[in-house]
C-alpha cells in the first residue's frame, strides 16, 4: 500500500512542478507565490486536523523542523535556478533519495533486499539520465552549491517526515506546523524584499522580472507582457492554487512513510520528473533526447521491479 501512496504523492508533486514551470513564465514575484503555497498547505492541514480530531501531542512539533527544511530546500532551489545552470540544479534536486537511503541506514538501520536495491539503483540511474540530458560541462557548473544544498534539505525533509511517523506524531497537526512555519518564513522574506524593492524603485523590479521571464525561455510576446506585474493578492491566490497540489502530496507522502522503507518511498516520489517530462513533450513541444528516453525507460523499469518486490 505504501507504493500507492508514494506514487500518488509523486503525481501531485509532478503537477506542482508543472504549475511552477507555467508560473515562471509569468510576471510574478516568487516570495508571495511561495507564501501562498505554504499558506494553503497550512489551511488544508489544519482543516483536516479539525475534521479528523487528531491529537496535538508533543511529537507533532517536529513539523516546525520539517518547515525549516522545506523552506531552506525551496529557497536553495530557486536561488540555484536564478544564478546557475537550470539543468544542473534540477539534477541535484532529483537526487535526495541517494542521501535518504544512506542516512536512513545510519539512523535507523533500514536495509534494502536484493530486488529493492536493484530497483532503487535503476530508478536513480534513470533520474540522473533525465536530469543530466542537457548541455552540461565541467566549465559550466554555476549554481552547483545551491543545487547541492537543495538536495540536502529535501533529503532532510524526507527524513524528518519519516521520523515523525516513527514518533507516532499525528500527520495533520504535524503538517499544519510544517506549512505554518514555511509560510511565516516566506512571509518574512517577502516583506524584507518589498522594503528592498521600494528602496530600489519599482522600475528596476519590473525590469528584473521581465529579464527573468526572458531567461526562463518565455516567448518574446510573453516577455513584453511581463512589464505588467501580477498584484500581490493575485499572486498569493495563485500560490494557494499551486499549494493545493503540494498539500495533498505531503499528506500522501506522510502515509507512505508510515508504511514503507524511507529510501524507496523517496525514490518513488522523485519520479515526479517523468510527469514533468511528459508535459514538456506534449504541451511545450520539447523533443526528447536519447538520454531522456533512456532515463524514462530506466525509471519505468525500476518502478515495475519495485512494485514486484514490494
Amino acid at each position: 500500500m505504501w507504493f500507492v501512496f508514494a506514487a500518488a504523492s509523486s503525481i501531485c508533486f509532478g503537477l506542482r512542478g508543472i504549475l511552477y514551470q507555467w508560473t515562471s513564465q509569468r510576471p510574478i514575484h516568487r516570495d508571495p507565490l511561495l507564501f501562498g503555497v505554504f499558506l494553503m498547505g497550512a489551511l488544508v492541514a489544519l482543516s483536516a486536523s479539525l475534521v479528523t480530531g487528531q491529537a496535538w501531542t508533543r511529537p507533532v512539533w517536529i513539523g516546525v523542523l520539517m518547515g525549516l527544511f522545506s523552506f531552506a530546500s525551496n529557497a536553495s532551489m530557486y536561488k540555484g535556478f536564478a544564478v546557475g545552470k537550470t539543468s544542473l540544479v534540477a539534477m541535484f534536486t532529483g537526487l535526495p533519495p541517494v542521501v535518504v537511503v544512506v542516512l536512513a541506514y545510519l539512523f535507523w538501520g533500514e536495509k534494502l533486499n536484493g530486488w529493492q536495491l536493484v530497483s532503487f539503483l535503476v530508478i536513480i540511474a534513470g533520474i540522473i539520465l533525465i536530469r543530466y540530458s542537457s548541455d552540461l560541462s565541467l566549465n559550466n557548473l554555476q549554481g552547483a552549491q545551491w543545487g547541492a544544498l537543495a538536495m540536502l534539505f529535501f533529503a532532510l525533509n524526507d527524513l524528518t517526515g519519516k521520523q515523525s511517523a516513527l514518533l507516532e506524531a499525528a500527520a495533520m497537526p504535524t503538517l499544519t506546523l510544517m506549512f505554518t512555519t514555511g509560510a511565516i518564513l516566506f512571509g518574512v522574506v517577502w516583506l524584507l524584499n518589498m522594503r528592498r524593492q521600494a528602496a530600489a524603485g519599482l522600475d528596476r523590479a519590473v525590469k528584473e522580472i521581465a529579464a527573468a521571464a526572458e531567461e526562463a525561455g518565455s516567448p518574446p510576446a510573453a516577455a513584453a507582457d511581463s512589464t505588467k506585474l501580477w498584484s500581490p493578492g493575485r499572486t498569493v491566490l495563485w500560490g494557494m492554487v499551486v499549494g493545493s497540489t503540494n498539500a495533498i502530496g505531503m499528506m500522501l507522502l506522510m502515509q507512505a512513510f508510515k508504511l514503507g522503507v524511507t529510501g524507496l518511498v523517496s525514490a518513488v516520489v522523485s519520479m515526479n520528473v517523468v510527469l514533468i517530462l511528459i508535459y514538456a513533450r506534449f504541451v511545450l513541444k520539447e523533443k526528447f533526447s536519447r538520454l531522456e528516453l533512456g532515463g524514462l525507460l530506466c525509471v519505468l523499469i525500476g518502478m515495475i521491479l519495485l512494485r514486484l518486490s514490494a
